[in-house]
């Protein structure tokens, strides 16, 4: 894992995506941010707030899978949670815009 620090988010994105060259992660990462705007928007449209609860398990559960047996590294959350949030998402536009192979 890196040591770096980055100083901005332009800056980590790139490392971000070296951290999900292989297509399975990225796409367990496109099912599991899926799935947390899916619950999301149920909860709030049904008045189910208890399924707020399972978001972070659909949205790093996926993710984790998909770095601990496909990727084979360590997820960049666990040293910079707040970069690898905001780039979890740029990385789904990225996705559903054609930018970023799926």
């Amino acid at each position: 894992m890196s040591t770096k620090q980055f100083v901005s988010f332009d800056e980590f994105y790139p490392f971000y995506l070296q951290e999900h060259q292989n297509l399975t992660c990225r796409r367990l990462h496109f099912v599991g941010s899926t799935l947390v705007l899916v619950t999301l928007l149920t909860a709030i449209f049904t008045q189910q707030w208890m399924l707020l609860l399972f978001i972070p398990l659909l949205g790093y559960g996926f993710a984790w899978v998909g770095h601990f047996f496909f990727e084979h590294n360590k997820p960049a959350t666990f040293q910079y949670p707040f970069y690898s949030l905001a780039a979890d998402w740029v990385m789904y536009k990225d996705i559903l815009s054609g930018k970023l192979k799926f």
